[in-house]
């Protein structure tokens, strides 16, 4: 029987929706405040859905893009928690999981794609040099 998508998660639910373990799950606790599930009698925890939104963001924070604890945290600072929680919803929407690429649903896409951040251009081009100072070196 299924769950309804509105109901609360145990922490082995979310770990098994996520591919974490639960040990994971309590150390991201300790080191993002913004993670609360409901704790009731003898400390048992339920992650409520914007939780399990969030955690999938920050797992993509961290496993997709690379970050670190610290650089995930800036993000979330950054760009707020109702940012990461979409991010979040829509990870767990496409039914990707860490590491895999999101299904592709449509070959074309439905808008332009926009032109790279200048951050991004200047990140990009600076990898390329060192590609090839690195092949020259060879």
């Amino acid at each position: 029987m299924q769950k309804s998508p509105s109901a609360f998660r145990t922490i082995s639910e979310v770990g098994d929706i996520l591919g974490v373990p639960a040990h994971v799950l309590r150390f991201w606790e300790s080191k993002f405040s913004q993670i609360k599930p409901v704790k009731r009698g003898g400390g048992r925890r339920y992650y409520r859905p914007e939780d399990v939104a969030l955690i999938r963001g920050i797992q993509c924070l961290l496993y997709e893009d690379g970050m670190t604890i610290k650089g995930a945290q800036k993000v979330l600072r950054e760009r707020g928690v109702k940012s990461i929680i979409a991010m979040g919803n829509e990870l767990l929407q496409s039914g990707a999981r860490a590491g895999e690429a999101a299904p592709v649903v449509d070959a074309k896409p439905s808008a332009p794609a926009q032109a790279p951040q200048p951050e991004l251009r200047q990140l990009f081009t600076r990898l390329l040099a060192l590609r090839e100072s690195m092949l020259a070196e060879i």
